[in-house]
């Protein structure tokens, strides 16, 4: 069973670091690896699609209790800021909450991505333009946030799975065509 060697935290010296990165080369460089994550029980994966800048991302983000540091470099980069490309730092317990929603809903669809990220500038500039909507404090402002559908589920499907965990914040915004969701105190508007 894949294993990280060691927990990575904010205190990772620079010798575990590069430990942990000779570990993730050894799994990029093997072609079998991601299947043979996947294949773990314990294997959290999340897939998606971003809407505005037409990517896709398909990856295993935590294995066991561990998030897979690799996977959330990439997540954090998926879900830059996709009008200044600023990258954020995405809260993880986001993506346990999207693997979540998933799992209340049945399906396997990857998620449709609106915004994730959204810098203090751009924020700004959306509150300022669109007549509302974009919150001054903005949980997308500090990685807590992101804005999804999932394809051939209703949107309030969607939303009543979300408001179903518990699990912090959660928007509808049918005309719009998505769902708010957030790590933050548990809400509905």
């Amino acid at each position: 069973m894949p294993q990280l060697p060691y927990p990575f935290t904010r205190h990772t010296t620079r010798r575990r670091l590069l430990g942990l990165g000779q570990w993730l080369l050894a799994g990029a460089v093997l072609p079998q690896a991601p299947r043979a994550f996947a294949s773990v029980p314990e294997a959290r994966s999340l897939s998606f699609h971003h809407t505005h800048t037409g990517e896709r991302l398909a990856l295993v983000y935590a294995l066991n209790d561990q998030f897979v540091p690799e996977a959330l470099f990439s997540l954090n980069h998926f879900l830059r800021d996709h009008y200044s490309g600023a990258i954020g730092s995405m809260d993880p317990q986001l993506f346990n909450l999207l693997h979540l929603v998933r799992q209340e809903l049945g399906t396997q669809q990857p998620f449709e991505v609106i915004s994730g990220y959204r810098s203090p500038a751009t924020n700004d500039t959306l509150r300022n333009t669109r007549g509302g909507g974009v919150a001054k404090h903005s949980l997308h402002m500090v990685g807590k946030a992101i804005d999804v559908r999932l394809p051939g589920v209703p949107l309030t499907e969607l939303r009543d799975a979300a408001l179903s965990l518990r699990q912090g914040g959660v928007g509808f915004y049918p005309s719009e065509q998505f769902v708010h969701l957030d790590t933050g105190p548990v809400r509905r508007w």
